[in-house]
């Protein structure tokens, strides 16, 4: 079911649709290295397959983890005799020294497109001399529509799919595969061929239920409504529970998605409520609903809903306050009308400085030789000196410790700015 060219592809259109960065460098035949991170199953083997078969060049795959030198010089060899070879190093992030020395020449002459892929930060797990010659794309989890069109299309294909047997399957059934394996394509696809392979009869005739992808993924579908909405409508009404500081609704709302067997949802908005709903009103709660977290994942399912039990309740009652995210949206805003300014000139860049006075740029006030390490100094330029982005919002002992902070330091900008 690999695609044989970008247009084959379903989702990552960030990179693949039409006038996209891949798209675009696939059209022109300007390849570069580069390295494909996201979670598993989210087709960066397929995004390399495709542009490979796009541009007819020859294509390699190796593991960084479990292949070794050897394979990689066999694979250079190659490059010498045929040309350009694209190469996919899955699990770049484990890619040895030696290994990594062999490549780095190659890859700057050409004669290897290297494709990394990894489910890691590449900013943190890959090294930079590695990361300097490959652009960095991520990729993300695919929507039930793309895996929904997947499952369709591997159903009709007789050449590469299941086309070749006769298999009926229920829109439920589709829609619950499609949502179950939470944007994992290879999951769902790996499902499917397992029920078909293991209910085919003397006639090759497979008629596929609700029941029998729930048998496979040993899940349970969240009870549906007319919509098919249902999973989101949960996630939707578990966060405004908490935001409302209703701890038994939160529960019963996590009680669900525990039962659907749907960790990773539940996890994912957890810590999404920590950070935009309780936020600097109760610091080290969104620190522990992480560890809750990390707990949760390591334990799986059973025992994984006790901490995020714990985690629940505690944001439930923690004090809330939404000022950061107001905040930062609302610089974001001004960024996205393009109407900010210049940097002042003293905070630019400036490698010349002398070193004994920690200055940069020859205006710059260096708040650490002033009392308190804070000195009246203008940071925004000049075009938009007077925005104010963060409000606080005194709803705990925290941000009303900051506010206090924060308007002490704003009366005295304003003082000094009029006088």
């Amino acid at each position: 079911m690999r695609p044989k060219n970008i247009s084959q592809i379903v989702g990552q259109q960030h990179l693949v649709g039409k006038n996209k960065i891949i798209y675009r460098m696939v059209k022109s035949k300007t390849l570069s290295s580069m390295i494909l991170y996201g979670p598993p199953g989210t087709g960066k083997t397929s995004i390399a397959s495709a542009i490979a078969g796009t541009t007819k060049y020859a294509f390699r795959i190796l593991n960084a983890a479990t292949d070794t030198k050897k394979d990689l010089q066999a694979i250079a060899e190659e490059s010498k005799m045929s040309g350009t070879v694209i190469l996919l190093l899955d699990e770049i992030h484990r890619l040895d020294k030696t290994k990594q020395d062999f490549l780095l020449p190659l890859m700057e002459s050409g004669k290897i497109i290297l494709i990394g892929a990894t489910t890691e930060n590449p900013y943190i797990s890959i090294n930079p001399a590695i990361r300097s010659r490959a652009s960095i794309f991520e990729v993300f989890s695919l929507k039930p529509n793309d895996i929904s069109e997947a499952i369709k299309r591997s159903i009709k294909d007789k050449t590469n799919g299941l086309g070749q047997y006769n298999v009926n399957i229920s829109e439920n059934a589709i829609k619950f595969l499609s949502e179950g394996t939470n944007g994992d394509l290879r999951n769902a696809l790996n499902t499917l061929e397992i029920i078909v392979m293991s209910g085919l009869s003397e006639k090759k005739v497979v008629n596929i239920s609700l029941a029998d992808v729930e048998d496979c993924l040993q899940k349970k579908p969240i009870a549906g409504d007319k919509n098919g909405d249902s999973h989101y409508n949960v996630i939707s009404a578990f966060q405004k529970s908490i935001r409302g500081s209703d701890v038994n609704a939160a529960l019963h709302y996590a009680a669900r998605l525990i039962c659907s067997g749907d960790l990773q949802s539940l996890c994912r908005r957890l810590m999404v409520i920590a950070y935009e709903d309780i936020g600097l009103a109760n610091p080290s709660a969104c620190n522990r609903t992480i560890q809750a977290i990390d707990a949760a994942n390591q334990l799986g399912l059973p025992e994984g809903r006790i901490p995020i039990a714990d985690a629940i309740i505690e944001l439930c009652l923690s004090p809330k306050s939404n000022s950061g995210m107001l905040a930062i949206d609302k610089a974001i805003e001004r960024v996205e009308q393009n109407n900010y300014g210049n940097i002042p000139s003293y905070l630019k860049d400036n490698h010349y400085y002398d070193a004994k006075k920690m200055g940069v740029g020859k205006d710059y006030k260096y708040p650490h030789n002033y009392p308190n390490d804070w000195v009246k100094q203008q940071y925004l330029p000049d075009k938009i000196k007077d925005d104010c982005y963060y409000i606080p919002k005194n709803n705990g002992k925290f941000e009303t410790a900051f506010e206090q902070q924060y308007n002490k330091l704003l009366k005295a900008q304003n003082f000094n700015n009029n006088s």
